[in-house]
């Protein structure tokens, strides 16, 4: 909750201030806002609030908390929500929550994306439940907004926290940070007295994957710029003559995309053995050369959004380099998979199936981590749900096995009919290791167990759990993208 007398922190950008940095020339165009009428005092006629809103008002020159229109930025239109801490605190009432219904409907019906750009310390004290209610008011908004395709990117300013953060900044597609924000569910003064005030940043947050990165404010509009562009290439309004935009679109690209070329050898192993020592080469290109030969320019998104971050998986959006295509892509790096990783490509592929964008996934582990805080963090779980995201998406997803493919933990991250794999890479049900290990098999043994497995790129031709390899035309395979479905 917010103190009625908070006053603007010196150095913190105002509402308007936040819209200047980030706006294309031209300008922002702000809403008509819907007027409510209150009683003296307000809806509880709290003593003192009418005066406490003129303070505020004659101190911001707003007359609310939340100041709403459209801009372009980078050349995208959207629909900016910035808040006025300077304004009792950015805090929700009524009026508030007038303006942002009114921002999202707004939105929506011009096929435009939302970018709250939040800061507030909570609900409204001088307004009660009544105010607390507008989380529930602006989490429905966001939701109907969600449902009709259109992103939503939240940058979290100082401070960001109470339902505020719970609402618009953490229920956003992709949460952008300013570097030393505060941003937490509770506030400072509402915390407990030992809390450690580190946990309750910006930096906490994106650690904790619960925000996908901070940006300096002289990198927030070219930040933005790009990631509305990256997300917003299916909207109608993404690529017309006007901020309002005309009648709704279809999002999404069409098709599939095909599979990368291989950057590295292109003669095929001979044995099973080979093929593995192949895959684990040092000298073997990995997901971030694949990457960068793929995209232009990309975006990383970061965090499961259930506490935990993954630096051994990469997701994100890229313009493809061949037709400037917005592609989803989830990389493994080569490590042993954590939950937090699946659950962050679960998350990027959802994300890319709901606004209609294809999806490249990248497999190069040698399999899920199974140390014992990967089991108390759900491993089994997270995977189900990769499975599960993969199977259900709508929108094309391509597999490339660019290295190892250590079983299940790698088998989730491919899709079903459109895998493909480098000449340099295997895939097998389980390391030939752990395979003899399991069969009680002396060490001797692992290279002709490798051999049975049949793990080879042509071997995985052959079988029919790949489609090709890359780069190998000699494989005869038909490279028209498949929907997903069974294996072929």
């Amino acid at each position: 909750m917010t103190d009625p007398a908070t006053e603007q922190t010196p150095g913190r950008l105002s509402a308007r201030e936040i819209i200047a940095l980030l706006c294309d020339t031209g300008g922002f165009v702000e809403l008509p806002y819907p007027t409510r009428e209150f009683k003296p005092d307000g809806p509880l006629s709290w003593q003192g609030y009418d005066a406490s809103r003129a303070r505020a008002s004659a101190r911001t020159g707003e007359e609310e908390s939340v100041v709403c229109g459209t801009a372009r930025i980078g050349g995208t239109p959207a629909v900016l929500v910035a808040f006025e801490f300077g304004f009792l605190g950015g805090s929700l009432g009524e009026r508030t929550g007038d303006r942002l219904e009114l921002a999202y409907e707004y939105a929506r019906a011009h096929r435009l994306p939302v970018v709250p750009l939040v800061a507030t310390g909570g609900s409204r004290m001088q307004e009660g439940m009544l105010a607390l209610t507008q989380l529930q008011r602006v989490a429905r908004q966001s939701t109907l907004t969600r449902e009709a395709a259109l992103p939503q990117i939240a940058v979290l300013r100082d401070p960001t926290t109470g339902g505020g953060w719970a609402t618009l900044g953490a229920g956003a597609d992709v949460v952008l940070a300013l570097p030393g924000a505060q941003v937490g569910f509770a506030g400072s003064r509402v915390r407990p007295a030992d809390a450690d005030p580190a946990a309750y940043t910006a930096e906490a947050q994106v650690a904790a994957g619960a925000a996908d990165a901070i940006v300096r404010p002289e990198a927030l509009r070219e930040t933005l710029a790009l990631w509305l562009r990256l997300l917003s290439a299916g909207t109608s309004a993404s690529t017309g003559s006007g901020i309002a935009g005309t009648a709704p679109a279809e999002t999404g690209s069409a098709g599939a995309v095909p599979p990368p070329a291989p950057l590295g050898t292109a003669s095929l192993p001979t044995t099973g053995w080979d093929a593995v020592e192949r895959a684990r080469s040092p000298r073997r290109p990995r997901a971030e050369a694949y990457l960068d030969a793929c995209f232009t320019r990309r975006a990383d998104i970061s965090g499961d959004r259930c506490g935990g971050t993954d630096a051994g998986m990469v997701c994100g959006f890229g313009e493809r380099a061949e037709d400037g295509r917005t592609v989803a892509y989830a990389a493994q790096l080569g490590t042993a998979t954590r939950p937090a990783g699946y659950r962050t490509a679960t998350r990027l592929i959802r994300l890319a199936d709901r606004l209609g964008i294809p999806v490249l996934t990248l497999v190069d582990t040698p399999g899920a981590a199974n140390d014992a805080d990967a089991e108390r963090q759900g491993a089994g779980a997270a995977i189900a749900d990769l499975f599960g995201a993969v199977a259900a998406a709508r929108t094309p997803v391509t597999t490339l096995l660019i290295g190892e493919g250590g079983s299940g933990g790698a088998l989730a991250l491919a899709a079903p009919g459109n895998t493909w794999a480098t000449p340099d890479s295997y895939f097998s049900v389980i390391a030939p290791e752990l395979a003899a290990a399991i069969l009680k098999r002396p060490e001797g043994e692992v290279r002709a167990t490798a051999d049975q497995l049949r793990i080879r790129p042509q071997d995985l031709v052959e079988l029919g759990v790949v489609r090709g390899i890359v780069g190998r035309p000699d494989t005869g395979q038909d490279l028209r993208p498949r929907p997903s479905g069974p294996w072929s």
